[in-house]
Protein backbone atom coordinates (compact mmCIF):
# COMPACT_ATOMS: atom_id res chain seq x y z
CA UNK A 1 0.00 0.00 0.00
CA UNK A 2 1.09 3.58 -0.55
CA UNK A 3 2.43 5.44 2.44
CA UNK A 4 0.18 8.14 3.82
CA UNK A 5 0.79 11.64 2.59
CA UNK A 6 2.96 13.65 4.96
CA UNK A 7 2.38 17.36 5.45
CA UNK A 8 5.86 18.85 5.33
CA UNK A 9 4.87 22.47 4.88
CA UNK A 10 5.72 24.74 7.73
CA UNK A 11 3.02 26.95 9.15
CA UNK A 12 2.14 29.82 6.86
CA UNK A 13 4.27 28.59 3.93
CA UNK A 14 2.85 28.55 0.44
CA UNK A 15 2.80 25.37 -1.67
CA UNK A 16 3.60 27.55 -4.67
CA UNK A 17 6.88 28.67 -3.12
CA UNK A 18 8.15 25.56 -1.49
CA UNK A 19 9.00 22.17 -2.94
CA UNK A 20 7.60 19.30 -0.94
CA UNK A 21 9.82 16.48 0.20
CA UNK A 22 8.70 13.02 -0.93
CA UNK A 23 5.08 13.46 0.07
CA UNK A 24 4.19 9.91 -0.82
CA UNK A 25 5.90 6.73 -1.93
CA UNK A 26 4.88 3.49 -3.57
CA UNK A 27 7.18 0.56 -2.72
CA UNK A 28 8.60 -1.81 -5.29
CA UNK A 29 6.32 -4.75 -6.11
CA UNK A 30 7.13 -8.33 -5.22
CA UNK A 31 8.18 -10.47 -8.18
CA UNK A 32 7.89 -13.75 -6.30
CA UNK A 33 4.22 -14.38 -7.03
CA UNK A 34 1.58 -13.28 -9.51
CA UNK A 35 -1.45 -11.31 -8.36
CA UNK A 36 -4.50 -13.44 -7.62
CA UNK A 37 -6.44 -11.47 -10.19
CA UNK A 38 -4.68 -9.25 -12.70
CA UNK A 39 -6.56 -6.10 -13.73
CA UNK A 40 -8.20 -6.28 -17.11
CA UNK A 41 -7.01 -4.18 -20.01
CA UNK A 42 -9.26 -3.29 -22.91
CA UNK A 43 -8.17 -3.95 -26.47
CA UNK A 44 -6.95 -0.59 -27.86
CA UNK A 45 -9.29 1.13 -30.30
CA UNK A 46 -7.86 3.63 -32.77
CA UNK A 47 -9.20 7.18 -32.74
CA UNK A 48 -7.04 8.85 -35.39
CA UNK A 49 -3.65 9.01 -37.06
CA UNK A 50 -1.24 11.81 -37.96
CA UNK A 51 2.15 12.26 -39.60
CA UNK A 52 5.35 14.22 -39.24
CA UNK A 53 7.05 15.26 -42.47
CA UNK A 54 10.78 15.39 -43.28
CA UNK A 55 11.12 18.60 -41.25
CA UNK A 56 9.07 17.16 -38.38
CA UNK A 57 6.10 19.36 -39.18
CA UNK A 58 2.82 17.93 -37.89
CA UNK A 59 0.29 16.97 -40.57
CA UNK A 60 -3.12 15.41 -40.02
CA UNK A 61 -2.89 12.88 -42.82
CA UNK A 62 -1.26 9.52 -43.57
CA UNK A 63 1.59 10.85 -45.68
CA UNK A 64 4.18 9.07 -43.52
CA UNK A 65 2.40 5.70 -43.60
CA UNK A 66 4.68 2.82 -44.69
CA UNK A 67 3.86 -0.69 -45.91
CA UNK A 68 5.78 -3.84 -45.03
CA UNK A 69 7.99 -5.60 -47.56
CA UNK A 70 10.32 -8.55 -46.95
CA UNK A 71 13.91 -7.35 -46.46
CA UNK A 72 16.79 -9.16 -48.22
CA UNK A 73 18.97 -11.45 -46.15
CA UNK A 74 22.49 -10.12 -45.76
CA UNK A 75 21.30 -6.52 -45.97
CA UNK A 76 23.91 -4.02 -44.81
CA UNK A 77 22.34 -2.13 -41.91
CA UNK A 78 25.15 0.41 -41.98
CA UNK A 79 24.34 1.50 -45.54
CA UNK A 80 24.25 5.30 -46.01
CA UNK A 81 24.88 5.89 -42.31
CA UNK A 82 26.74 9.06 -43.25
CA UNK A 83 23.66 10.39 -45.06
CA UNK A 84 21.16 9.85 -42.26
CA UNK A 85 19.22 12.64 -40.54
CA UNK A 86 18.86 11.76 -36.86
CA UNK A 87 16.56 14.03 -34.86
CA UNK A 88 18.21 14.93 -31.52
CA UNK A 89 16.60 14.01 -28.21
CA UNK A 90 14.30 16.69 -26.84
CA UNK A 91 11.75 17.24 -24.09
CA UNK A 92 8.92 14.76 -24.45
CA UNK A 93 6.13 17.27 -24.97
CA UNK A 94 2.51 16.24 -25.52
CA UNK A 95 1.78 19.04 -27.99
CA UNK A 96 1.15 16.95 -31.11
CA UNK A 97 -1.02 14.45 -29.25
CA UNK A 98 -3.08 17.23 -27.65
CA UNK A 99 -3.47 19.10 -30.95
CA UNK A 100 -4.69 15.87 -32.55
CA UNK A 101 -7.20 15.20 -29.79
CA UNK A 102 -8.47 18.78 -29.82
CA UNK A 103 -9.04 18.78 -33.57
CA UNK A 104 -10.61 15.33 -33.38
CA UNK A 105 -13.06 16.43 -30.70
CA UNK A 106 -13.97 19.58 -32.61
CA UNK A 107 -14.52 17.60 -35.80
CA UNK A 108 -16.72 15.08 -33.99
CA UNK A 109 -18.77 17.83 -32.38
CA UNK A 110 -19.21 19.60 -35.70
CA UNK A 111 -20.54 16.44 -37.32
CA UNK A 112 -22.60 15.38 -34.29
CA UNK A 113 -23.08 17.93 -31.48
CA UNK A 114 -24.33 15.18 -29.15
CA UNK A 115 -21.31 12.93 -29.75
CA UNK A 116 -19.33 11.79 -26.71
CA UNK A 117 -16.71 9.76 -28.62
CA UNK A 118 -13.89 11.55 -26.79
CA UNK A 119 -14.95 13.42 -23.70
CA UNK A 120 -11.72 14.44 -22.01
CA UNK A 121 -13.20 14.84 -18.49
CA UNK A 122 -14.05 11.11 -18.65
CA UNK A 123 -10.47 10.14 -19.56
CA UNK A 124 -8.15 9.36 -16.65
CA UNK A 125 -4.75 9.47 -18.39
CA UNK A 126 -3.32 11.07 -21.54
CA UNK A 127 0.28 10.32 -22.50
CA UNK A 128 2.60 8.92 -25.12
CA UNK A 129 2.79 5.13 -25.39
CA UNK A 130 6.47 5.15 -24.38
CA UNK A 131 5.61 6.52 -20.94
CA UNK A 132 3.03 3.83 -20.25
CA UNK A 133 5.58 1.25 -21.39
CA UNK A 134 8.06 2.56 -18.81
CA UNK A 135 5.42 2.44 -16.08
CA UNK A 136 4.30 -1.13 -16.80
CA UNK A 137 7.85 -2.44 -17.29
CA UNK A 138 9.10 -0.89 -14.04
CA UNK A 139 8.82 -4.08 -11.91
CA UNK A 140 11.48 -5.72 -14.10
CA UNK A 141 13.67 -2.67 -14.71
CA UNK A 142 17.07 -3.31 -13.12
CA UNK A 143 19.22 -0.33 -14.10
CA UNK A 144 17.44 2.69 -15.55
CA UNK A 145 15.33 4.99 -13.43
CA UNK A 146 13.02 7.61 -14.89
CA UNK A 147 11.10 10.73 -14.00
CA UNK A 148 7.73 12.04 -15.13
CA UNK A 149 6.09 15.42 -14.90
CA UNK A 150 2.41 15.07 -13.98
CA UNK A 151 -0.51 17.49 -14.13
CA UNK A 152 -4.13 16.95 -13.13
CA UNK A 153 -6.94 18.91 -14.79
CA UNK A 154 -10.61 18.11 -14.28
CA UNK A 155 -9.87 14.54 -13.28
CA UNK A 156 -7.49 13.82 -16.19
CA UNK A 157 -3.81 13.09 -15.57
CA UNK A 158 -1.27 14.24 -18.13
CA UNK A 159 2.18 12.63 -18.15
CA UNK A 160 5.34 13.77 -19.87
CA UNK A 161 8.81 12.32 -19.44
CA UNK A 162 11.05 14.69 -17.51
CA UNK A 163 14.41 15.15 -19.19
CA UNK A 164 16.77 17.60 -17.53
CA UNK A 165 19.24 19.55 -19.64
CA UNK A 166 21.98 17.24 -18.38
CA UNK A 167 19.96 14.16 -19.40
CA UNK A 168 19.31 15.61 -22.83
CA UNK A 169 23.01 16.32 -23.30
CA UNK A 170 23.78 12.75 -22.26
CA UNK A 171 21.26 11.34 -24.76
CA UNK A 172 22.65 13.49 -27.55
CA UNK A 173 26.27 12.67 -26.76
CA UNK A 174 26.21 8.98 -27.68
CA UNK A 175 29.47 7.32 -28.52
CA UNK A 176 30.03 6.71 -32.24
CA UNK A 177 29.51 2.98 -31.66
CA UNK A 178 26.19 3.43 -29.86
CA UNK A 179 25.02 5.88 -32.52
CA UNK A 180 25.78 3.30 -35.19
CA UNK A 181 23.94 0.57 -33.26
CA UNK A 182 20.93 2.86 -33.02
CA UNK A 183 21.14 3.51 -36.75
CA UNK A 184 20.97 -0.23 -37.49
CA UNK A 185 17.38 -0.25 -36.24
CA UNK A 186 16.34 2.63 -38.48
CA UNK A 187 18.13 1.10 -41.48
CA UNK A 188 16.22 -2.14 -40.87
CA UNK A 189 12.99 -0.13 -41.13
CA UNK A 190 14.14 1.27 -44.48
CA UNK A 191 14.75 -2.22 -45.87
CA UNK A 192 11.39 -3.43 -44.52
CA UNK A 193 9.08 -0.68 -45.75
CA UNK A 194 7.79 1.06 -48.85
CA UNK A 195 5.57 4.07 -49.42
CA UNK A 196 3.54 2.17 -52.02
CA UNK A 197 0.31 0.42 -50.94
CA UNK A 198 0.83 -2.10 -53.73
CA UNK A 199 3.83 -3.45 -51.87
CA UNK A 200 6.22 -2.58 -54.69
CA UNK A 201 9.54 -1.39 -53.38
CA UNK A 202 10.63 2.20 -53.56
CA UNK A 203 13.75 2.51 -55.72
CA UNK A 204 15.65 5.56 -54.51
CA UNK A 205 18.76 6.83 -56.33
CA UNK A 206 22.03 5.05 -55.50
CA UNK A 207 20.16 2.03 -54.09
CA UNK A 208 21.84 -0.36 -56.55
CA UNK A 209 24.63 -0.78 -54.02
CA UNK A 210 22.13 -2.06 -51.43
CA UNK A 211 19.31 -4.15 -52.97
CA UNK A 212 16.04 -3.60 -51.11
CA UNK A 213 17.07 -0.22 -49.66
CA UNK A 214 13.94 1.88 -49.14
CA UNK A 215 15.48 5.33 -48.79
CA UNK A 216 17.85 7.26 -46.57
CA UNK A 217 16.99 7.45 -42.88
CA UNK A 218 15.31 10.62 -41.61
CA UNK A 219 13.95 10.18 -38.09
CA UNK A 220 11.93 13.40 -38.41
CA UNK A 221 9.42 11.39 -40.46
CA UNK A 222 6.90 9.48 -38.34
CA UNK A 223 3.43 8.02 -38.66
CA UNK A 224 1.53 7.95 -35.38
CA UNK A 225 -1.64 6.35 -34.09
CA UNK A 226 -3.80 7.55 -31.19
CA UNK A 227 -5.77 4.89 -29.34
CA UNK A 228 -8.11 4.64 -26.38
CA UNK A 229 -8.07 1.77 -23.92
CA UNK A 230 -8.84 0.97 -20.27
CA UNK A 231 -6.65 -0.44 -17.53
CA UNK A 232 -9.06 -1.81 -14.94
CA UNK A 233 -11.68 0.97 -14.76
CA UNK A 234 -9.38 3.82 -15.83
CA UNK A 235 -9.66 5.19 -19.35
CA UNK A 236 -6.36 5.92 -21.07
CA UNK A 237 -5.57 7.71 -24.34
CA UNK A 238 -2.12 7.14 -25.81
CA UNK A 239 -0.28 8.10 -28.96
CA UNK A 240 2.68 6.31 -30.46
CA UNK A 241 4.68 5.80 -33.63
CA UNK A 242 3.77 2.89 -35.91
CA UNK A 243 6.51 1.46 -38.14
CA UNK A 244 4.32 0.07 -40.92
CA UNK A 245 1.25 -1.97 -41.85
CA UNK A 246 1.06 -5.35 -43.54
CA UNK A 247 -1.10 -5.32 -46.65
CA UNK A 248 -3.93 -2.82 -47.04
CA UNK A 249 -4.52 -0.24 -44.32
CA UNK A 250 -8.14 -0.37 -43.19
CA UNK A 251 -8.14 2.39 -40.61
CA UNK A 252 -7.70 0.03 -37.63
CA UNK A 253 -4.70 -1.38 -35.78
CA UNK A 254 -5.39 -4.92 -37.03
CA UNK A 255 -2.41 -5.13 -39.41
CA UNK A 256 0.07 -2.81 -37.70
CA UNK A 257 3.65 -4.11 -37.59
CA UNK A 258 6.43 -3.23 -35.14
CA UNK A 259 10.00 -3.64 -36.42
CA UNK A 260 12.90 -4.48 -34.11
CA UNK A 261 16.52 -5.58 -34.44
CA UNK A 262 18.61 -7.78 -32.19
CA UNK A 263 22.04 -9.34 -32.21
CA UNK A 264 21.90 -12.92 -33.50
CA UNK A 265 21.46 -15.48 -30.73
CA UNK A 266 24.62 -17.56 -30.35
CA UNK A 267 24.26 -19.22 -26.95
CA UNK A 268 21.88 -19.64 -23.98
CA UNK A 269 23.02 -16.34 -22.45
CA UNK A 270 22.04 -14.51 -25.62
CA UNK A 271 18.63 -16.20 -25.51
CA UNK A 272 18.09 -15.13 -21.90
CA UNK A 273 18.95 -11.50 -22.72
CA UNK A 274 16.64 -11.57 -25.74
CA UNK A 275 13.76 -12.96 -23.67
CA UNK A 276 14.18 -10.03 -21.26
CA UNK A 277 14.03 -7.62 -24.21
CA UNK A 278 10.79 -9.26 -25.28
CA UNK A 279 9.02 -7.66 -22.31
CA UNK A 280 9.38 -4.15 -23.73
CA UNK A 281 8.72 -5.40 -27.26
CA UNK A 282 5.50 -6.92 -25.97
CA UNK A 283 4.35 -3.93 -23.92
CA UNK A 284 5.09 -1.39 -26.65
CA UNK A 285 3.01 -3.31 -29.16
CA UNK A 286 0.30 -4.50 -26.79
CA UNK A 287 -0.47 -0.97 -25.60
CA UNK A 288 -1.00 0.39 -29.11
CA UNK A 289 -2.87 -2.66 -30.41
CA UNK A 290 -0.02 -3.79 -32.71
CA UNK A 291 -0.58 -7.51 -33.39
CA UNK A 292 2.76 -8.41 -35.01
CA UNK A 293 6.42 -7.81 -34.20
CA UNK A 294 9.10 -8.65 -36.76
CA UNK A 295 12.62 -8.99 -35.40
CA UNK A 296 15.64 -8.79 -37.67
CA UNK A 297 18.66 -10.62 -36.27
CA UNK A 298 22.04 -9.20 -37.24
CA UNK A 299 25.74 -9.84 -36.98
CA UNK A 300 27.93 -7.63 -34.76
CA UNK A 301 29.02 -5.82 -37.95
CA UNK A 302 25.40 -5.01 -38.87
CA UNK A 303 24.42 -7.53 -41.54
CA UNK A 304 20.94 -9.06 -41.47
CA UNK A 305 21.03 -12.82 -40.96
CA UNK A 306 17.47 -13.88 -40.13
CA UNK A 307 13.90 -12.72 -39.57
CA UNK A 308 11.36 -13.90 -37.04
CA UNK A 309 7.73 -12.82 -36.72
CA UNK A 310 6.09 -12.84 -33.29
CA UNK A 311 2.37 -12.55 -32.59
CA UNK A 312 2.20 -9.99 -29.80
CA UNK A 313 -0.42 -11.81 -27.74
CA UNK A 314 1.60 -15.05 -27.83
CA UNK A 315 4.87 -13.60 -26.53
CA UNK A 316 4.17 -14.15 -22.79
CA UNK A 317 3.82 -17.89 -23.44
CA UNK A 318 7.31 -18.01 -24.93
CA UNK A 319 8.91 -17.07 -21.62
CA UNK A 320 6.41 -18.55 -19.18
CA UNK A 321 7.92 -21.03 -16.73
CA UNK A 322 11.53 -20.18 -17.51
CA UNK A 323 13.94 -19.15 -14.72
CA UNK A 324 13.64 -15.42 -14.06
CA UNK A 325 10.84 -15.01 -16.60
CA UNK A 326 8.72 -11.88 -16.57
CA UNK A 327 5.00 -12.03 -15.88
CA UNK A 328 2.67 -9.56 -17.64
CA UNK A 329 0.09 -9.85 -14.86
CA UNK A 330 2.62 -8.35 -12.42
CA UNK A 331 3.16 -5.46 -14.85
CA UNK A 332 -0.57 -4.79 -15.21
CA UNK A 333 -1.13 -5.03 -11.47
CA UNK A 334 1.71 -2.59 -10.86
CA UNK A 335 0.29 -0.20 -13.47
CA UNK A 336 -3.12 -0.33 -11.80
CA UNK A 337 -1.57 0.31 -8.38
CA UNK A 338 0.53 3.15 -9.80
CA UNK A 339 -2.52 4.94 -11.22
CA UNK A 340 -4.52 4.36 -8.04
CA UNK A 341 -1.60 5.76 -6.07
CA UNK A 342 -1.57 8.93 -8.16
CA UNK A 343 -5.31 9.38 -7.79
CA UNK A 344 -5.08 9.09 -4.02
CA UNK A 345 -2.04 11.38 -3.73
CA UNK A 346 -2.09 14.12 -6.35
CA UNK A 347 -4.51 16.97 -5.77
CA UNK A 348 -4.93 20.11 -7.85
CA UNK A 349 -7.00 23.15 -7.01
CA UNK A 350 -5.92 25.40 -9.90
CA UNK A 351 -4.84 23.01 -12.63
CA UNK A 352 -1.42 24.71 -12.64
CA UNK A 353 0.45 22.45 -10.24
CA UNK A 354 3.16 20.16 -11.57
CA UNK A 355 4.22 17.01 -9.77
CA UNK A 356 7.44 15.06 -10.24
CA UNK A 357 7.18 11.28 -10.18
CA UNK A 358 10.52 9.51 -9.75
CA UNK A 359 11.15 5.79 -10.21
CA UNK A 360 14.26 4.05 -8.89
CA UNK A 361 14.81 0.38 -9.75
CA UNK A 362 14.29 -2.00 -6.83
CA UNK A 363 13.04 0.86 -4.64
CA UNK A 364 9.82 2.19 -6.15
CA UNK A 365 8.07 5.49 -6.71
CA UNK A 366 8.18 8.85 -4.96
CA UNK A 367 6.15 11.98 -5.74
CA UNK A 368 6.97 15.63 -5.07
CA UNK A 369 5.12 18.80 -5.98
CA UNK A 370 7.39 21.28 -7.73
CA UNK A 371 8.00 24.77 -6.43
CA UNK A 372 8.00 27.88 -8.63
CA UNK A 373 11.59 27.32 -9.75
CA UNK A 374 10.85 23.70 -10.61
CA UNK A 375 7.76 24.66 -12.62
CA UNK A 376 9.70 27.40 -14.42
CA UNK A 377 12.28 24.79 -15.44
CA UNK A 378 9.48 22.63 -16.86
CA UNK A 379 7.96 25.59 -18.73
CA UNK A 380 11.41 26.33 -20.18
CA UNK A 381 10.46 29.84 -21.33
CA UNK A 382 7.72 28.56 -23.63
CA UNK A 383 4.06 29.57 -23.89
CA UNK A 384 2.82 26.98 -21.38
CA UNK A 385 1.04 26.37 -18.13
CA UNK A 386 3.21 23.71 -16.55
CA UNK A 387 4.17 21.50 -19.46
CA UNK A 388 0.84 21.88 -21.29
CA UNK A 389 0.53 24.36 -24.17
CA UNK A 390 -1.32 27.40 -22.90
CA UNK A 391 -4.00 27.14 -25.60
CA UNK A 392 -4.78 23.57 -24.54
CA UNK A 393 -4.77 24.40 -20.83
CA UNK A 394 -7.22 27.26 -21.45
CA UNK A 395 -9.39 24.99 -23.58
CA UNK A 396 -9.44 22.33 -20.86
CA UNK A 397 -10.20 24.81 -18.09
CA UNK A 398 -13.01 26.31 -20.15
CA UNK A 399 -14.62 22.90 -20.53
CA UNK A 400 -14.19 22.25 -16.84
CA UNK A 401 -15.86 25.48 -15.76
CA UNK A 402 -18.89 25.44 -18.01
CA UNK A 403 -20.21 27.66 -20.83
CA UNK A 404 -19.85 30.94 -18.98
CA UNK A 405 -16.08 30.43 -18.78
CA UNK A 406 -15.94 29.04 -22.29
CA UNK A 407 -17.35 32.31 -23.62
CA UNK A 408 -14.56 34.26 -21.94
CA UNK A 409 -11.72 32.08 -23.26
CA UNK A 410 -11.12 32.17 -26.99
CA UNK A 411 -9.17 28.92 -27.34
CA UNK A 412 -9.24 28.93 -31.14
CA UNK A 413 -7.28 32.17 -31.25
CA UNK A 414 -4.43 30.74 -29.20
CA UNK A 415 -4.24 27.24 -30.66
CA UNK A 416 -1.36 26.97 -33.15
CA UNK A 417 -2.22 26.27 -36.76
CA UNK A 418 -0.83 23.21 -38.52
CA UNK A 419 -0.74 22.13 -42.14
CA UNK A 420 -3.44 19.67 -41.22
CA UNK A 421 -6.51 18.66 -43.23
CA UNK A 422 -8.95 16.64 -41.19
CA UNK A 423 -9.47 14.17 -44.03
CA UNK A 424 -6.39 12.19 -42.97
CA UNK A 425 -7.95 11.09 -39.71
CA UNK A 426 -9.06 7.54 -39.17
CA UNK A 427 -12.08 7.03 -36.93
Amino acid sequence: MAHKRRDVLSSGSSPAKQQLDSVASLPYPSLSCSPLKAPSIQRPSQLLTFSYDSDHVLEFNDSALRYYVEPPRGADLGFHYDRSIMRPAERGRLDALLAALSRFKNAMRASNPLSSAVNIPDVNVICWRGIMTKILAAPYEETDGWELNVMLINGTFYFEEHLSDAKLQEKNAMTPRNRLLTYYGYAFESYCTTSQPSGHRDVPPDSQDAPGWGGDVNTNIQWCSVVKTKLADRRVIMGGEVDCVRGTYSGTTDNFVELKTSLSLRNPSDETRFEKKLLKFYLQSFLLGVPEIIVGFRTPSGHLTALQSFRTMEIPRLVRGKPGAWDPSICLDWGDRFLAFLQSTVQSSSGREVWRVSFKPRLGITITMLDEAGVADVVNGEERVGFLPRWYWEESMAVGHGPETRSRVDVTSTMPTYAAPISGWRI
